[in-house]
C-alpha cells in the first residue's frame, strides 16, 4: 500500500503519477509492496489524449461522408466511394478500440 500521484482528466480517464511515500509493509530503501494508492489527485481540466483522438477520427469520418455524398451526386466515381467506404469501416473500428480502451481504464480504480 504505497502511495503515488494520480492525474485525473475532465473525461475521467486516469493515471498513475510519481511514487510520493512508503507504506510500514515495505522496509527496503526504494521499493515499494505492490499495492497503489492514491497520495494526491491533480485534476486536469482538459480531455485526455484518447478522447483527443477519438473527436479526430470522428471529424474525419464525418468528412468522408460529406465527399462520399457530393461524389454520389457527381457521379462516376465508383471506386473513390468504395474505398472511402471501407477506410470509414476501419477508423470506426479504431474509434471502438479506443472506446473501449478509455472506458477499462476509467472502470479500474
Amino acid at each position: 500500500m504505497c502511495y503515488f500521484d494520480q492525474t485525473r482528466w475532465a473525461c475521467g480517464y486516469w493515471k498513475w503519477g510519481n511514487f510520493r511515500q512508503q507504506c510500514n509493509k515495505e522496509y527496503r530503501t526504494g521499493e515499494t509492496c505492490g499495492l497503489k494508492l492514491v497520495y494526491n489527485t491533480t485534476p486536469v481540466g482538459a480531455v485526455c489524449k484518447i478522447c483527443d483522438q477519438i473527436t479526430k477520427k470522428n471529424r474525419r469520418v464525418t468528412k468522408m461522408y460529406d465527399d462520399i455524398y457530393r461524389w454520389q451526386r457527381e457521379g462516376n466515381r465508383r471506386a473513390t466511394i468504395e474505398k472511402t467506404e471501407r477506410d470509414i469501416m476501419e477508423i470506426n473500428y479504431q474509434i471502438s478500440e479506443l472506446q473501449n480502451t478509455h472506458h477499462e481504464r476509467m472502470v479500474s480504480i
